[in-house]
Formats: structure tokens, sequence, C-alpha cells
């Protein structure tokens, strides 16, 4: 039986994770040719390339990939194992981490609900944008935003997600938007975060446009939602975020549902290792994304 070093593992884990040997070097302490060192340790173990180059990052191979889901589900294994051997107790706790716009717009108005339904669990939540990984036992549940190819976890899409022009009542009235060439001529508000973007929403409704002048450009989706709220513009945000403002009347679609762009933007993700302990938190958050009236 080949077993590799610990260390080349968790090299290999981190790299394959984040796609760059400078982000692993940075992440686990160490330089950056000791992490290539380690990599190439095991690729010569395994006597197979783990990783291609791909512009400036690195992609998983075929067998890279295989090995990657394999290895995270043993690493969350270990950790639990030596937790069992130390006699630590199992935590009560269940981490959950989310990207910001998703834990603030979505998530944190439903903590409470979440909390009353998983008695017996405290829900612990962190946002940021960087990547997480489960195999150091920091986090149990992860809601990402992409295009759901992650390898070595199970996910579960959200479902029922769409990207539509929004705006304030006032704006909508005193712009008279009635169809959709007639946002060529008001302000625009551009995020970075939506799949679709406004080039492709008004291919998808039959507009053509060359220049889009956009009034304000952000990174985040709460502040293009915050933004079009105050009556900055219209911005193309998910509907599932801006869930509470439309609920309460701060924001509205400018045009019918036909004209909404259908997205399966946002993942629930968790370690299939142990999975029966997140299950009923994940089908929670799902059912919830499933009804509107679960929610503040």
């Amino acid at each position: 039986m080949r077993i590799p070093p610990i260390k080349s593992i968790i090299a290999f884990e981190s790299v394959g994770r984040t796609g760059s040997i400078t982000r692993a070097a940075d992440e686990l302490g160490i330089s950056p040719s000791a992490i290539s060192h380690q990599i190439t340790n095991l690729e010569t173990l395994i006597g197979r390339p783990l990783f291609t180059r791909e512009g400036r990052g690195l992609v998983l191979t075929p067998a890279g990939q295989q090995y990657f889901g394999e290895i995270s589900q043993l690493l969350v294994q270990l950790g639990r194992a030596t937790d069992h051997a130390s006699g630590a107790r199992a935590p009560e706790v269940i981490r959950i981490h989310s990207s910001p716009s998703f834990g603030l717009l979505w998530l944190l108005p439903r903590i409470r609900a979440l909390q009353a339904e998983q008695q017996g669990f405290k829900i612990r939540l962190s946002c940021s944008y960087e990547p997480v990984s489960f195999s150091g036992g920091a986090y149990d549940v992860d809601i990402r935003h992409g295009h759901g190819i992650w390898p070595g976890v199970d996910v579960r899409t959200i479902g029922g997600e769409t990207l539509t022009p929004m705006a304030s009542r006032e704006f909508i009235a005193a712009h008279g938007l009635r169809q959709p060439s007639d946002l060529l001529r008001v302000p625009l508000i551009f995020s970075e975060s939506p799949l679709v973007q406004w080039p492709q929403w008004f291919s998808n409704v039959g507009v053509s446009q060359r220049d889009l002048g956009y009034e304000l450009f952000f990174d985040r989706s709460y502040m293009a939602l915050e933004a079009a709220q105050q009556g900055l513009g219209v911005c193309l945000e998910s509907t599932l975020l801006a869930a509470s403002y439309l609920a309460d009347g701060r924001l509205q679609p400018v045009f019918d549902a036909s004209h909404a762009v259908p997205v399966s933007a946002h993942h629930v993700v968790f370690p299939a290792a142990g999975a029966e302990r997140v299950v009923p938190v994940v089908n929670w958050i799902l059912d919830a994304t499933r009804t509107p009236s679960q929610s503040v």
C-alpha cells in the first residue's frame, strides 16, 4: 500500500481548491517552492500528472479531479477521527459560509427561522469571497456563487433564480419605462456579480445596443440593489437576492416575468463525508428559496 506524506496531500488539496501555488503557499504558511516540491513528489509517487497549467493558474487533470474528490473526503474523516480519539465532543454548531451578498440579503433575515427549525444546533455564519475548504473542519456548508462545478463535494443548486432589471417605483414612473429599448436612455447600474450582464440581457430581449453608458459600477450585488433602491438607476440583479426589496416594494421589476433570464447562480455545497449531519440544514435552505413567504 502506497501512502503519500500528509504534507503532500495537504499541499495538493490546497492547490486543487485555489488553483494557485502562490495562494496555497499563503494559506499554508510555507514557500511556493515548498508547495511545488510536495506536488512533484506526489505526482512522482502516483506516476501521473495531477495538474496542467492554464493561463496563470493550475487546473486539475482528470486523474487529479478524481484524486481530489477522494482526498477531500478522507481529510474530513481524518479530522473527525482525531476529534473522536482525543475525546473531543462533536460541536453543536453548523458553520455556514457564503458570499457577502447572499449572506446579507437572503440568509441573515432568515437566520432566526433557521435556528427555530433546526433546534439543537447553533448557526455560525461567515461571509467572504475567498474559496473555502472543508478539509480543515472550519465550515460545514458553503453557499457559493458560480457555475456549480467543484470537484470533491456535494453540490445542490438553488432553483428558481432569475435575473431581471429592477428599479424603484418612482424611477420607473418618472422615466416612463414600458419596453426594453427604453432602458437605453436611462442610467444603468453595472454589477460585476451576475452571471448574465447587461449586453447579454439586451440581446436576449432582442434589443441592439452599442456602447452602454453605465452610471455606476459595483462589485457587490447588495450595493447595486441599494443604489437602485435610492433611485440612482436600473440594476440587473437576482430576484433571489432582491427578495426582501421586492416584497416590501423598495424595488420592483421594470418588466414582466417574460423579460427575466433564468440562471443557476447559487449553490449549496458540502462534503459528502458526514453529510447526514448537515442535510437537514441544506434541505431547509433549498426549501426556503422555493417558498417566498418563509422570510423575514
